[in-house]
């Protein structure tokens, strides 16, 4: 066999193989589809769908059905403008409509969002000094929302909306406690109360901790069913789980599901895990739905991401989930249409200056937004802090695998600017340069800072292949690049190692004194 392509020797045996009556593999399958800058689709375009819904951080999704809309927002932690909403008709092509807090408040945690007598509100925690749940409300989905107002509840976290049989209406919170909403549900009335003792999991399974949170209410067939997450939120991946309970009153007393828990990752070969957090909602062909997160096996970097999961409401009038470990395509939702493609480009010509759909500061402060503006297809973005640890860098969501982004970076004499893959200010990492060398970021330090033969002005490229890292540079527009001489593995660089639930993120950031131009951001998901 010396001398022989392997491939064409193996395509020769496989032929011989089948001439002799062994079956040939079988054909590839199409790939699927590709949506902007070639990132995945959840809609395959063949009456199936495969998950995740949202790619990337989307944890703690609060869906409401309003007509023959459906509106959905997540955690958005320290990024700001944070609580993107985001609409679809069909529960698999998603746009985000606007981002509705702009205030910095603290991580802003799992929301609730909600309609009452036509008008929307989000319930949401901020993890700050001191802890607090707000309330933000608009007449119009998209706006202008309401400041926040403070609810005055700094012990419990995940706020879920709901209204009794009597028009009360009531927050239930972690820990199976609860309290009431006055009627305009701008603050609440009385004492906070100890409802509901949550269903308890085996002592042997591996979890990360009770942490009954979550809880959501919704009515169907003369119950309220109170759908709760617990046993952690990360940790094990057989630890965040689905459990359910129903009252014939919003009330009391609550009922556990016998089946619990509705939805478990029960071994790390599935494809999802940590699976959690579940509302449930009806589908526009009237059938039921449930939305949760999980995160992808081996890739805690990409945050927790929305999962969609068939509903079966079960004679005992209970109900469980029919889609399984989510590994495999599910027939799609019936009944709706497609409002528009799903998602949007992350590519930016910075024509506009998109924040909060597209570009989040990270922990910004009261006057961040002032820093950024456009002119010319150009972002201009003043220098703040000495590192990317405190200049509150600009960053997107990108739900891929394996993806690259580049961008013209120009700066002034005494700024520092680059590229980052950011998960917080303790941990990142980057290719960034000043006018005479570059530097150099890995585990949220510097660590080196090599000549610059390009001064004040190139081009740099990132490249993340399923947590393999390089870097490259041009000095000519990107006619010609060299590949930087430092690598990097980041499949650490995730909450089961730094915490904060976050995610780990492409971005940009300019320190120092001056300000950064950036022109012609690109991105493209890889295959």
């Amino acid at each position: 066999m010396a001398g022989v392509d392997r491939r064409g020797a193996l395509a020769g045996a496989v032929g011989l193989a089948g001439m002799a009556g062994v079956p040939a593999p079988a054909a590839r399958t199409a790939p699927d589809p590709r949506g902007f800058d070639n990132q995945r689709l959840a809609d395959l375009g063949n009456g199936r769908y495969r998950n995740p819904i949202m790619a990337g951080d989307h944890p703690d999704p609060s869906i409401l059905k309003d007509g023959d809309d459906y509106y959905m927002t997540f955690s958005t932690f320290d990024s700001y403008p944070g609580l993107v909403i985001w609409h679809s008709q069909d529960l698999l092509n998603w746009q985000p409509i606007t981002a509705a807090l702009t205030q910095n408040v603290g991580s802003v945690w799992a929301p609730d969002l909600c309609r009452h007598q036509g008008r929307y509100f989000i319930y949401f925690p901020a993890k700050s000094s001191p802890n607090a749940n707000y309330v933000i409300w608009a007449d119009h989905i998209a706006g202008p929302w309401s400041a926040p107002i403070d609810l005055h509840l700094p012990d419990h976290i995940d706020p879920g909306h709901a209204v009794g049989e009597d028009g009360s209406r009531w927050l239930f919170l972690s820990g199976g406690d609860r309290v009431r909403l006055a009627d305009d549900g701008l603050s609440t009335v009385g004492a906070v109360q100890h409802v509901y003792d949550p269903w308890h999991y085996p002592p042997d399974w591996d979890v990360e901790g009770f942490s009954p949170e979550g809880p959501k209410i919704v009515v169907h067939g003369g119950w309220f069913y109170l759908i709760t997450a617990v046993g952690g939120t990360a940790g094990p991946p057989t630890g965040h789980m689905v459990i359910a309970a129903r009252s014939r009153s919003i009330h009391g007393p609550w009922e556990n599901c016998p089946h619990n828990p509705i939805v478990r990752t029960r071994s790390r070969e599935e494809a999802w895990w940590s699976r959690g957090h579940a509302t449930l909602v009806q589908g526009p062909g009237g059938d039921w739905w449930s939305v949760y997160h999980g995160y992808e096996r081996d890739y805690w970097t990409l945050g927790r991401q929305t999962l969609l999961d068939p509903v079966e409401w079960t004679a005992d009038g209970w109900f469980r989930m029919r889609g399984g470990d989510l590994s495999a395509p599910l027939p799609a939702p019936h009944g709706g249409r497609k409002s528009g493609p799903h998602g949007l480009p992350l590519s930016d010509d910075f024509a506009t200056l998109e924040l909060g759909r597209r570009w989040n500061f990270f922990k910004p402060g009261a006057d961040e937004a002032s820093r950024a503006r456009v002119a010319d297809h150009c972002l201009h973005l003043a220098a703040r802090g000495t590192a990317p640890a405190n200049s509150s860098p600009l960053l997107l969501i990108a739900g891929d695998q394996a993806y690259q982004f580049e961008c013209t970076i120009e700066i002034d004499p005494e700024t520092t600017a680059g590229l980052l893959l950011f998960y917080d200010q303790a941990l990142y990492c980057g290719l960034g340069f000043d006018t005479a060398r570059f530097v150099t970021h890995q585990y949220g330090m510097e660590r080196g800072r090599p000549a610059n033969p390009h001064g004040a002005r190139m081009r740099l490229r990132v490249r993340n292949d399923r947590h393999i890292v390089s870097f490259f540079t041009s000095g000519d527009d990107g006619r010609t690049w060299q590949r930087f001489d430092r690598g990097m593995e980041v499949s650490g660089y995730h909450h089961n190692v730094r915490g904060g639930f976050l995610m780990l993120r492409p971005g940009l950031y300019a320190a120092g004194k001056g300000e950064a131009r950036f022109r012609d951001f690109r991105f493209r998901a890889l295959d």
